[in-house]
């Protein structure tokens, strides 16, 4: 018959859903602003934190998240209007942030492949002089062709479609990725270095030591609260969540699977990656530049971890090599899932087939990427944000997905499912096969009270209010 419905691409078991989806979830965040955040709010307090709140808030919207997917077997854009056709528009915001996030993604995506073709070449020592970054970025031609290359790479593993793409890729890319960040963990601690001005020897293991052992000098109760602000931050950001990731991955797992056990080992997952990349980063940047490089921020990846590499010699160029390759995987397994959100969206929505609907988005993507690239450079403007902070293209693209529109897809799905639908639209899901909700009444009260406040706050956060 003409309008037979053919059968949902599926992932093939339970391993190969966790693996994409934890794929997803660790990307560049985990690998730069996870080490940098608890670097900067006391080590130890900040993973105590963002441990509570990812068994809580995270677990909450994540689970949400994948139940919504998996009881539709609809992607982000037309999921919700299923769960209640009066909440169509929120399938609209949930296309819209990764159409957003996607294009600057690849950008960065595009940085990364530079700095890896650099050390891969032999070239380390050229990453650590002054102005090479900035020279990269603004530069017209170079930033387009590796953002180019990355974005082919995403175009190839969605084109290949869910089972013989994203998780073929994602069983090679992840476990690759565990051991080289394990690699890299385990030789951070023992870096020694003696700062050749001030005669002061400096370990790694005392570096571990800040990252570990909670610091509660000088705490104070709004100082606690921009803790919990910063991790609940990270957590949202770093978890794929409010982004149609986890709608669209929740779709492809079968009914058979435990869907309460892998969520559970997503999170697992996710958090051990991005304890492992601070104790991969925090504890070489404090023995070569002491507490005062853990604040580099952003620029902790693309400026000082290039100069930690340099300072070793031979090996540094070996070891800035497997870190860019591991950071390549990284962000290519998270923007692979940003591109599968809006492909199965245009598949879902209009019927396409799956090569066209990855033609039309990868293409429109193309064009934002370009404008992107170009905002260093003949479209370069200075934007002041409610902030405070100023930025151009590529900021103004990620304050308007991270600050405003994810905080809003949280809170409203939170209404959606905790008042609308009701919690049971989730816990028939879990429990579908007679698996016990083992946090059922923790996730009702959270979904229904606490983390829509927690999302507003993030939100009031994220536009410069408080």
């Amino acid at each position: 018959m003409e309008n037979e419905i053919k059968p949902r691409n599926s992932f093939t078991g339970s391993i190969g859903f966790v693996l994409a989806a934890a794929g997803s979830a660790v990307g560049l965040g985990n690998i730069w602003r996870f080490p940098y955040l608890a670097a900067k709010d006391g080590g130890g307090l900040f993973l105590v934190v963002y441990l509570v709140l990812a068994l809580t808030f995270g677990f909450t919207l994540l689970i949400t998240e994948i139940s919504i997917g998996r009881k539709t077997q609809e992607s982000p854009l037309t999921a919700y209007k299923k769960i209640n056709p009066a909440w169509g528009f929120l399938g609209v915001f949930s296309f819209v942030v990764p159409f957003i996030i996607y294009p600057y993604y690849c950008v960065i995506g595009g940085w990364v492949i530079k700095y890896m073709a650099t050390y891969l070449a032999f070239q380390g020592q050229a990453a650590v002089q002054d102005g090479f970054f900035t020279g990269f970025i603004t530069a017209q031609w170079q930033p387009i062709f590796f953002t180019i290359l990355f974005a082919l790479l995403c175009f190839v593993i969605v084109y290949k479609g869910v089972e013989q793409g994203i998780e073929k890729y994602s069983k090679v890319l992840m476990p690759i990725l565990v051991i080289i960040v394990l690699f890299i963990s385990i030789y951070a601690l023992f870096i020694k270095y003696t700062d050749p001005e001030t005669g002061i020897t400096r370990t790694g293991l005392q570096g571990a030591a800040i990252y570990f052992i909670p610091d509660f000098k000088g705490l104070t109760v709004k100082k606690f609260l921009t803790v919990c602000l910063d991790a609940m931050g990270q957590l949202f950001y770093s978890l794929s969540i409010a982004m149609g990731i986890m709608v669209a991955y929740g779709s492809y797992m079968k009914k058979d699977v435990n869907l309460g056990k892998s969520v559970n080992q997503i999170e697992i997952f996710d958090t051990g990656i991005a304890m492992l990349a601070g104790l991969m980063i925090i504890p070489a940047v404090f023995a070569f530049s002491g507490r005062e490089g853990m604040s580099a921020g952003p620029g902790l990846m693309f400026v000082t971890l290039p100069k930690v590499f340099a300072s070793l010699g031979k090996f540094g160029e070996f070891l800035g090599l497997i870190f860019f390759v591991m950071v390549l995987f990284a962000a290519l397994t998270s923007a692979v899932s940003l591109l599968e959100a809006i492909t199965s969206s245009m598949m879902d929505k209009f019927k396409w087939d799956r090569k066209k609907a990855t033609l039309v988005m990868a293409g429109a993507s193309a064009v934002v990427s370009l404008i992107v690239c170009l905002g260093y450079n003949v479209l370069y403007f200075e934007l002041l944000f409610p902030t405070g902070s100023t930025g151009q293209v590529l900021d103004i693209l990620d304050y308007a997905s991270n600050n405003v529109l994810m905080p809003i897809v949280g809170i409203l799905t939170c209404i959606l499912i905790g008042w609308v639908a009701k919690p049971n639209t989730v816990i028939d899901e879990v429990t579908l096969n007679g698996e016990k909700f083992g946090r059922k009444t923790l996730y009702i009260i959270m979904l229904k009270f606490v983390a829509p406040i927690l999302l507003f706050v993030i939100l009031l956060t994220g536009i410069g209010v408080i």
